[in-house]
C-alpha cells in the first residue's frame, strides 16, 4: 500500500500537521524555527509546480483543440456529440456554483478555522484583485501582451489567446499542421514529465507545507479539510445524479442503466481512470443498452478523451472552497471569467494524471478569481478521495452520453 503515491502523501499530510500542532502546543522556540526552515523546502516544492502552469495550460489547449477538430471531421455523430459535451461541461460549472451557495449557506466555513489554514498556508496578505467592470472584463480578454499576461498569472486572457492560437493551427495544411501540432504534444508531454519528477516528492513537499500549517493552524486545519472533502464529494455526487437523468433522457429506464453501469462504476472506483473502464463500457453498452457498435465505437473514445463531466464541478468547487477560505466575495465578472476558465482547464487538461490535472486544472482558476495558490499543495493531498467520486461520475456520464447520442442518432437501443 505504501507504493501508492496518493497513500504516501496522505501519510505525510497528516504527519505534517500532527508534528506541527504538537510542535506549536509544546514545542521550544528553537524548534519553531527549525519548522520554519523546513517549510522554505515546501515552498521550493511549490514554485516548482507552479511554473509549469501557463505552458502546460497552453500545449494541452492547442493539442486538445487540434484533436476535437479531427474528431468533428468525422461526422454529424461526433459533431452532435461535441455539442452535448460542451453543454454539459457548461452545465457542470453552473451547478457548481449553485451547489456552493447552497452548501456554505447550510455548513459555512468557520472563521477562526479559515483563518488559522490562512495561516498556516502563508497566503499572501493582498488576495484578491480589483474587481473587474464589465469594459473592463470584455477589453482584457484580449491579452495585449501575452508575455506580460503569463507572468501577471492573467489566465483568462491566455485562454482566450491559447484558444484562438490552436483555432488557426486547424487552418494549415494537414501535414503542416500535424507537424505543428507534434511540437505542442512535445511541450505539453515535457510539462507533464517535469510535474511527475516534482510529485515524485510530493510526499516530502506536502510534509514540509503541512508542518508549517500544523505550526500555525494547530489542529483547526482538519476540520477545514473534512469541509472541504464534504464539500467537493458532495458536489461530484451531484452530477452523477445528473448523468442517470441524462440516461432517463436517452429512452432507458433508470433501473437497467443502473444494472448496466454498476460493474463500470465499480472499475472506476478500484482504478480512478476512466480510460482503464473503456473496455468494460464498451461491452456494457453493446450487451446491456443494445448501443450499436459504430455509435460507442465513435462516442466512447471521444467521451474518455475529453467529457469528464465532474471536471467543471469539482475543479470549480476547489476554488470555490479556496475563496470561501479567504472570505471573498467575487463579482458577477468574476464568476463569468472563472467559469468560461473552469470549462476551458476541464477539457484540456484531459489526459493528465490525476495529481498533475489537478494543478493545472485548478490554479487557472483560483489565479482568475486573484486567489493565491498556496492551499493547493494542501489539497491535494487528500484530492485521492475526491479523485474517487470523480471517476464514477465521469464514466457514468460517458455511458449517459453514448445512450442519448444512440436515442438521436435512430432510436436504437431502447428497452427490448
Amino acid at each position: 500500500m505504501l507504493r501508492s503515491l496518493s497513500v504516501r502523501v496522505v501519510i505525510a499530510l497528516v504527519l505534517g500537521l500532527g508534528i506541527g500542532a504538537a510542535i506549536a502546543a509544546w514545542g521550544a522556540p528553537p524548534l519553531k524555527s527549525g519548522v520554519e526552515l523546513v517549510e522554505s523546502i515546501g515552498n521550493l516544492w511549490l514554485n516548482s509546480l507552479r511554473m509549469t502552469v501557463v505552458p502546460l495550460i497552453f500545449a494541452v489547449m492547442v493539442t486538445g483543440i487540434a484533436g476535437v477538430a479531427d474528431a468533428a471531421a468525422t461526422g454529424r455523430l461526433a459533431v452532435r456529440a461535441l455539442l452535448i459535451i460542451a453543454f454539459m461541461m457548461t452545465v457542470s460549472a453552473v451547478f457548481a456554483l449553485g451547489f456552493a451557495q447552497v452548501f456554505y449557506a447550510i455548513w459555512p466555513v468557520s472563521g477562526p478555522a479559515a483563518a488559522a489554514i490562512r495561516a498556516g498556508a502563508r497566503a499572501a496578505p493582498d488576495v484578491a484583485r480589483a474587481a473587474p467592470t464589465f469594459v473592463g472584463f470584455v477589453s482584457g480578454l484580449a491579452p495585449g501582451n501575452v508575455l506580460k499576461a503569463a507572468s501577471e498569472d492573467a489566465i483568462l486572457p491566455l485562454v482566450v489567446f491559447a484558444s484562438f492560437f490552436a483555432f488557426a493551427a486547424t487552418r494549415l495544411p494537414e501535414p503542416r499542421r500535424t507537424n505543428f501540432v507534434a511540437i505542442f504534444e512535445s511541450l505539453g508531454e515535457v510539462m507533464v514529465t517535469v510535474v511527475r519528477w516534482v510529485l515524485m516528492v510530493a510526499p516530502i513537499g506536502v510534509f514540509a507545507l503541512a508542518l508549517g500549517v500544523g505550526l500555525r493552524a494547530g489542529v483547526g486545519a482538519a476540520g477545514v479539510i473534512v469541509h472541504y472533502i464534504t464539500a467537493i464529494v458532495l458536489g461530484n455526487v451531484g452530477m452523477t445524479l445528473v448523468a442517470y437523468v441524462m440516461a432517463m433522457l436517452g429512452g432507458v429506464p433508470l433501473g437497467r442503466f443502473i444494472r448496466a453501469v454498476a460493474p463500470v462504476q465499480v472499475t472506476a472506483f478500484a482504478t480512478q481512470s476512466s480510460l482503464a473502464c473503456l473496455p468494460a463500457m464498451i461491452e456494457r453498452c453493446r450487451d446491456e443498452l443494445n448501443i450499436p457498435d459504430r455509435v460507442s465505437g465513435l462516442v466512447l473514445p471521444l467521451a474518455v478523451s475529453i467529457f469528464r463531466i465532474t471536471g467543471p464541478v469539482a475543479n470549480f468547487g476547489v476554488a470555490l472552497f479556496v475563496v470561501q477560505v479567504y472570505g471573498m466575495h467575487p463579482t458577477p465578472m468574476q464568476y463569468l471569467g472563472a467559469t468560461f476558465v473552469a470549462v476551458a482547464t476541464s477539457m484540456a487538461s484531459v489526459g493528465l494524471p490525476g495529481q498533475v490535472s489537478f494543478f493545472a486544472s485548478i490554479a487557472p482558476i483560483c489565479l482568475s478569481f486573484g486567489l493565491p495558490v498556496d492551499l493547493l499543495p494542501i489539497l491535494i493531498a487528500v484530492e485521492v478521495i475526491p479523485d474517487i467520486f470523480r471517476t464514477v461520475g465521469n464514466v457514468t456520464a460517458d455511458m449517459a452520453l453514448t445512450k442519448v447520442l444512440a436515442q438521436m442518432d435512430g432510436g436504437r437501443g431502447e428497452a427490448a
